[in-house]
């Protein structure tokens, strides 16, 4: 939870220096914490934190004076130095080491992935969303805090390897023990977890995507031996999915900071300006289609999942991991609009409809708040046609569009809650869809619809749905389309042209059950 010693202070940078030891699975570093606070508590007390089994070494304050700390489980609690009443852009240098916790099945597991390439030499790289950054540096480890103005990662390697981090390399400096520090650096705010070393033996090149805020650098970084079956994969699959995305969600939010690529012995994250990729230079999910429709062996998933975060998770971020359905079924409905980009409507509704195999409706999609837990791995599929079904209830694709792209607009580079982006969609659709969040998010129900024929009389209601969900649905009866609004209460509606019990059904764009009742 965002407790005492977080509350009353905000990241404004993070300057990261680390040196890892391959042989012996070690690392050292420093992390420059820049931060401002508005009011300072009576008790001064500051909340760093940094998993077992790394440790704090020292921290310094503004250059020169040293601190005393305390350590309680995987939290240090530092007494700040009194005297003011505020504080602006205040500068803590916390020095750590140690050998941080191994990732056994990254990136589901976090941790730092020490690995071989297939020519056994070092690959080295972290995966720790959910784990949180704390695993292997020392920060505010809460979703809500990103640093304001950016962050730097300086990474320290023998000659013979190269290191990769976020944004844009801004120097490269060869050092008198046989050893290189390659400085990273973004201009925007980044999530602790998006913040990551990959060290290999990469090669580079560039690209230049003309997007709608002029030329994107699009730079790719993977093993020497597999650049020319990354070209012509990155080649058939980036250039598609940012025109694709960034017509329905805006421009690319991180130009300053380039789009990158980088070749990773883990399947992927959605890293900012640095996506970790490792499907093998392949279509669909290592090989398979997640729909199982056909439409998901088209394009390489992990191209195109991850950078959907740019958008969903990174641009937007949510303060609590509770409401990571924010995160991933937006980003997983990103899927859902590249294959109507590519091959048109009809293909994007089989695609979305086939992922609803993977629901399982276990728990709620929405977590508990303030523990760091989320809710269900629901939110990546229930949570695509979630707003699928939104998007039908619309029934407007334009202003759809219209409203995607307003909460890139309205959200840009910010923390939110689930129910900032319900009240952004309820407001611009000018239509109440509140019940429908809470029966998706916050329930494991799906909304049944009940119904029966009687000559011309169609007949029917919701159950199995919250208190006043009144969702309108599409029905169609002999080619002709018609729109009913059930409740829970049993309702008749005469069908004026004569009703077809064999040829009647239900939009099957809407996530929701059907049954036919005798009564």
């Amino acid at each position: 939870m965002n407790g005492p010693g977080r509350f009353w202070w905000n990241v404004l940078r993070y300057d990261l220096e680390v040196t890892p030891d391959y042989t012996n699975k070690k690392i050292v570093g420093c992390n420059t914490i820049r931060f401002e606070a508005q009011k300072i508590p009576p008790s001064a007390i500051m909340q760093i934190d940094l998993q077992d089994p790394m440790s704090i070494d020292s921290i310094i304050w503004a250059g020169n004076k040293k601190l005393s700390f305390s350590k309680e489980g995987n939290a240090y609690f530092i007494r700040v130095i009194t005297g003011r009443s505020s504080y602006s852009n205040q500068e803590l240098k916390i020095f750590f080491s140690g050998i941080p916790r191994e990732a056994d099945n990254p990136p589901w597991d976090g941790g730092w992935i020490w690995s071989k390439d297939e020519k056994g030499r070092p690959w080295m790289t972290v995966a720790c969303q959910g784990t949180g950054a704390s695993v292997w540096y020392p920060c505010k480890d809460h979703q809500s805090d990103e640093p304001d103005n950016g962050a730097s990662l300086s990474i320290t390697v023998p000659d013979s390897l190269v290191a990769v981090g976020n944004g844009k390399l801004k120097r490269k400096n060869r050092n008198k023990d046989g050893s290189t520090t390659w400085k990273w650096e973004v201009n925007n705010p980044i999530n602790n977890y998006n913040l990551i070393p990959y060290i290999g033996m990469y090669v580079n090149w560039k690209k230049y995507f003309p997007g709608r805020k002029g030329n994107l650098e699009c730079s790719y970084w993977v093993l020497d031996y597999n650049a020319e079956k990354a070209k012509k994969q990155f080649g058939l699959n980036v250039n598609p999915m940012l025109a694709c995305f960034e017509n329905w969600f805006g421009p690319y939010p991180f130009y300053d900071d380039s789009y990158k690529l980088v070749e990773t012995p883990h399947l992927g994250m959605e890293h900012q300006s640095a996506i970790a990729y490792g499907n093998k230079f392949q279509n669909g999910y290592l090989g398979k289609d997640l729909s199982e429709t056909g439409w998901g062996k088209n394009w390489d998933y992990i191209v195109i999942h991850e950078s959907g975060h740019e958008w969903f998770g990174n641009s937007i971020t949510t303060n609590d991991i509770a409401d990571m359905w924010v995160h991933e079924g937006f980003t997983d409905y990103s899927e859902v609009l590249f294959v109507e980009c590519k091959y048109g409507k009809k293909a994007a509704n089989e695609y979305c409809q086939g992922l609803r195999k993977r629901i399982m409706n276990d728990i709620p999609v929405i977590g508990i708040y303030g523990v760091n837990k989320e809710g269900s791995g629901d939110m990546y599929a229930k949570g695509a046609n979630l707003i699928h079904t939104l998007r039908q209830v619309i029934n407007n694709d334009n202003l759809f569009k219209k409203i995607v792209e307003g909460l890139n607009k309205e959200f840009y580079h910010k923390t939110i809650d689930s129910k900032d982006i319900e009240a952004y969609m309820i407001r611009h659709a000018g239509k109440d869809l509140s019940k429908i969040f809470d029966q998706y998010l916050r329930t494991t129900q799906i909304p049944r619809l009940e119904y029966y024929i009687q000559g011309s009389n169609l007949s029917y209601r919701w159950v199995n749905a919250v208190n006043g969900f009144n969702m309108p649905v599409r029905i169609f009866s002999a080619g002709k389309e018609k729109w009913i609004t059930p409740n829970e209460k049993w309702q008749t509606q005469k069908w004026e042209t004569g009703l077809n019990k064999n040829s009647f059904s239900v939009d099957k764009n809407f996530y929701i059950i059907v049954k036919k009742v005798t009564k």
